[in-house]
C-alpha cells in the first residue's frame, strides 16, 4: 500500500515535476481555492471543492487552432498542433473526473478531436475522494459518489483523519505516476477514512422522462427568473464543453481561435438575420437543462452532469440546477401519482 501523509503532498508534487510531470493541484490563490499549476513553497489542499474545473486544462478557454497568411493572391495555411506538457490533475475532485469522461465522449464523437486529445493523452488524473460534503454537492443524485473511481487514473483515499492519503493506482497511467513518484511515497498499512455522506436529492431517471414531454412546461419560466445570462455555471462546469469558432486577422494573416461559448448567452444562437430561437432566458436555461438531463443522454446514454455544484455555489443570481431536478422530479412525481 502506498500511503503519503498530508503535510508531505508538496514533496510527492516535487518528485512528479522531477520526473517531468506539469503538476496541477488545488491550491489558494488569495481567498479562493484554486487548481492552478503547482509551484514550490504551494501548500496543496485537501479541503473544500476549488472554484474551477479540471476541464480548463483540457479545453482552454481559448486556443489557437489553425493560422493562415496572404501574400498577393497566394493564401496559405500553417498547420497548428496542440500544446500538451506531460500533466498530472493531483487532488481533483471525483465529480471531475466524471465530467472528464463526458468531454472525453464529446471530443471522440463524430471525429476525433486532435486538440483536446493529445492533451487527454498526456493527462493523468488522480482524484481525492471527498471526506465531507456540502448542501451543494449532488453526485449521488447522477451516477457519481464522493469516493468514486470512474474516470481516475489513481485515487487519494484520506486516511486517519485526513493526516494521511493511501494512493491506489486504477490504470496503467496510475501505475507510471506511482513509479515516477518513488521515494515520496511510503509503503504501509492504512484504513482510508469512510467517505463523505451524499444524500440522492432526486430521481435522475425521472427527471430524464419528464423532460421529454415537458418542452413547453410553465416551469422554465419559472426557474429562469433570476437567470442573468452571465455562463458562469457553464464555464466553471466540469461536463460543459460549448464553443465558438472565431477568426482574428490582420492585413496579411490571421489566426482560427477556439472559445469557450455557452447556450446560457443571448448571442449563442443568435442568427446573422436577427432572429434567435432561444429569445429569452427561460428559452436558454431550459435548453441548458435539456441538455445535461435529456439530449446527452438521448445521444450518448449518459448524463452531461457530476453533481459538483459549482454551478450553484458560484452564480451570482444563486441559482441552482440541483433545485430544477428536485422540482421536476416533484413534478414528475405528482403526474405518476
Amino acid at each position: 500500500m502506498k500511503i503519503v501523509n498530508r503535510d508531505q503532498l508538496p514533496d510527492l508534487a516535487a518528485a512528479l515535476a522531477a520526473q517531468g510531470y506539469r503538476v496541477v493541484a488545488p491550491v489558494r490563490d488569495g481567498e479562493v481555492l484554486r487548481l492552478r499549476e503547482w509551484a514550490p513553497g504551494r501548500t496543496i489542499e485537501t479541503a473544500g471543492v476549488p472554484v474551477n474545473s479540471a476541464k480548463d486544462f483540457l479545453l482552454p478557454r481559448c486556443e489557437v487552432i489553425g493560422r493562415y497568411s496572404l501574400d498577393g493572391n497566394a493564401f496559405t495555411t500553417e498547420e497548428v498542433r496542440a500544446e500538451a506538457p506531460k500533466t498530472v490533475l493531483l487532488g481533483v475532485r471525483p465529480c471531475d473526473a466524471a465530467g472528464v469522461a463526458a468531454l472525453d465522449t464529446v471530443f471522440n464523437w463524430e471525429y476525433r478531436d486532435a486538440f483536446y486529445n493529445a492533451r487527454r493523452a498526456a493527462t493523468t488524473v488522480v482524484t481525492l475522494a471527498c471526506a465531507a460534503a456540502d448542501e451543494e454537492c449532488f453526485c449521488t443524485s447522477v451516477g457519481g459518489g464522493p469516493d468514486s473511481a470512474a474516470g481516475a487514473d489513481a485515487v487519494l483515499r484520506p486516511a486517519e483523519g485526513g493526516a494521511r492519503f493511501i494512493l491506489e493506482p486504477v490504470t496503467a497511467k496510475g501505475e507510471a505516476l506511482v513509479a515516477a513518484a518513488g521515494a515520496a511515497l511510503a509503503e504501509g498499512q492504512a484504513t482510508a477514512d469512510p467517505p463523505a455522506s451524499v444524500p440522492v436529492r432526486f430521481d435522475a431517471g425521472a427527471v430524464t422522462e419528464w423532460l421529454g414531454s415537458n418542452f413547453e412546461s410553465p416551469l422554465w419560466r419559472q426557474v429562469s427568473l433570476a437567470c442573468l445570462g452571465c455562463g458562469a455555471c457553464a464555464h466553471v462546469c466540469p461536463a460543459c464543453h460549448c464553443f465558438d469558432i472565431q477568426d482574428e486577422a490582420a492585413r496579411r494573416e490571421g489566426v482560427r481561435l477556439r472559445n469557450w461559448d455557452s447556450c446560457g448567452l443571448g448571442l449563442f444562437t443568435l442568427h446573422a438575420g436577427g432572429h434567435n430561437p432561444r429569445p429569452d432566458q427561460a428559452a436558454r436555461w431550459r435548453q441548458r437543462v435539456m441538455h445535461k438531463l435529456r439530449y446527452f443522454v438521448d445521444r450518448f446514454g449518459r448524463l452531461a452532469c457530476s453533481g459538483c455544484g459549482r454551478c450553484a455555489r458560484l452564480c451570482p443570481a444563486g441559482m441552482s440546477l440541483q433545485e430544477v431536478c428536485r422540482r421536476v422530479d416533484e413534478a414528475s412525481k405528482a403526474v405518476t401519482g
